[in-house]
């Protein structure tokens, strides 16, 4: 098996300029790096990481949850994530919570045998206590993304501003005449569903518009419990003009209950929601909706978490909050 040594005597170079490239540790010519591969390739040259993560107490791995691979915005930030990972040197370790504590927990302890130089985690936190026993399972520098969780005031935190992106979107609404607003909620107990609500209710309230609580129904953040409460809704009398979505499979819901429902889309009623994705202009009509920086919010992530691992990060907790835009389609009509 070929060591380190027999790469530096193949490229001509110190072991210690093959330590630099192969571990990242410090900035290498162009010219040097690509004498280092071209050895390590032509000697079929493995690191021992195991030995490499003794020796210097990390093993250059990330850990992620998040919690549906499935879902467009979550495959999107984890894209995103790893690629601003492998850019540093790290490989990233990816779990799929499905939004079940019990099951993060188990993430973690795994994120923590594997030794995880870091976290970035999407948690549903919904569980009573659960912010404790997250707490004592997180023992390495950790990074918040799109939720927040209540008990780690102490972790950086990246995040979309929800209640912002619901004013955004039932504003818009408001402007275009709509008065009878309902809105599909999202899982309770879930930061973004209880901020996005927020948001909602602060918009009408500034428009001078009562809240209905008939109104509001909970979509859990899913596709088909988003469908059936916008069925219950558009047969409520007297039926929404429009409909504001929390979650862009929340939107897919809707939009194929307003279908199956025989109502047509804006003119029967019209939608706009939060969480743009890439087959959004693919609907009939296209989806006008809330436009989160997902590639930006996993980049800064990143880079928060490689600031505390370096030391480099300030004391207080960073707070990351990225402002929404509205991408203005036809899925609402103005109304006299």
């Amino acid at each position: 098996m070929a060591t380190l040594r027999d790469v530096a005597n193949r490229a001509g170079v110190s072991i210690g300029s093959v330590s630099a490239v192969v571990n990242r540790t410090a900035p290498v010519s162009a010219a040097l790096r690509q004498r280092v591969q071209q050895a390590i390739e032509e000697l079929g040259y493995a690191p021992d990481g195991v030995a490499r993560s003794l020796k210097t107490g990390r093993t250059r791995t990330i850990g992620l949850i998040i919690p549906d691979l499935t879902n467009p915005l979550f495959a999107a930030l984890a894209a995103a994530i790893e690629r601003a990972c492998d850019a540093a040197g790290y490989a990233l370790v990816l779990c799929a919570s499905a939004d079940d504590p019990e099951k993060e927990l188990r993430h973690l302890q795994l994120m923590r045998t594997q030794r995880a130089d870091g976290l970035i985690l999407v948690l549903s936190g919904v569980e009573p206590g659960n912010a404790e026993a997250i707490r004592r399972l997180v023992t390495v520098p950790a990074v918040l993304v799109d939720r927040t969780l209540r008990g780690l005031p102490d972790l950086d935190s990246v995040m979309l501003d929800d209640r912002a992106a619901a004013r955004m979107a039932v504003e818009y609404m408001i402007r275009s005449g709509h008065r009878r607003i309902g809105v599909i909620t999202g899982r309770p107990g879930i930061s973004t569903a209880t901020d996005r609500f927020d948001g909602y209710r602060e918009a009408l309230d500034d428009a001078g518009i009562a809240f209905d609580e008939a109104l509001a129904v909970c979509g859990d953040f899913q596709i088909e419990t988003a469908k059936d409460a916008t069925a219950a809704l558009l047969h409520h009398r007297p039926r929404p003009t429009a409909i504001f979505s929390t979650s862009n499979l929340t939107t897919i819901g809707v939009m194929r209950a307003i279908a199956e429902q025989g109502f047509r889309c804006p003119k029967d009623v019209s939608v706009a929601g939060i969480g743009d994705f890439e087959w959004s202009t693919a609907f009939s009509p296209g989806l006008t909706a809330v436009v989160q920086p997902v590639r930006a919010m996993g980049e800064r992530a990143v880079e928060c978490l490689l600031a505390r691992l370096a030391g480099t990060a300030p004391a207080d907790p960073v707070r990351a909050v990225f402002a929404p835009q509205l991408a203005v389609r036809d899925s609402c009509r103005v109304i006299a």
